[in-house]
């Protein structure tokens, strides 16, 4: 099966005050410096990297408050 980039996945690993979470995403991956909006929060994307989830190929962009 072919996938076209928006059928990519990736998750985001998202600050909150009360810790981190990982949201699946689909779609094309943001770039570093990046801003996007999860919920009401504004946030920066600082890194991509693998995900930390034990053999899973997706990437991962890691969010910070922007």
């Amino acid at each position: 099966m072919v996938r076209t980039m928006s059928e990519e996945r990736y998750l985001l690993y998202v600050w909150a005050a009360g810790g981190y979470a990982l949201e699946e995403r689909e779609g094309e991956l943001p770039e570093v410096g990046s801003q996007l909006t999860v919920g009401d929060t504004r946030l920066l994307v600082s890194k991509i990297a693998p995900s930390p989830l034990p053999n899973d190929p997706r990437p991962c962009a890691y969010l910070q408050p922007a």
